[in-house]
């Protein structure tokens, strides 16, 4: 998760999310969105390889990066579990809600 704390990594898995892409081409997209330079995106690149988010491959002269099935698994495990916790909160002030403007129409009438 240390490796999607940044907004150049989220971008580059957003990316990645559409399909693999040539390590050039993310330089090219992620580096003029974010003003950097390609050895700076190789860097996300290479911390997002280390974290086992994404792969890559040498396809002829150019390296290819691709999301990995497991990692973006591992992350919808987590991002459901936050849902859960957070639907369950929303539901109970929906609930408080309600009886506050059942009380409000009651003491009205």
């Amino acid at each position: 998760m240390d490796a999607l704390g940044d907004p150049v990594r989220r971008r580059i898995v957003e990316e990645l999310a559409a399909g693999d892409r040539p390590a050039g081409e993310l330089a090219r997209v992620v580096g003029l969105e974010f003003g950097i330079s390609q050895p700076a995106v190789s860097r996300h690149l290479r911390v997002l390889k280390e974290a086992g988010v994404v792969a890559s491959e040498v396809d002829a002269q150019r390296r290819r990066y691709s999301l990995r099935a497991e990692a973006v698994e591992d992350l919808m495990a987590w991002t459901d579990g936050l849902a859960q916790f957070w639907n369950q909160r929303l539901d109970a002030l929906e609930t408080e809600i309600v009886r506050g403007r059942a009380a409000r129409r009651k003491g009205s009438s």
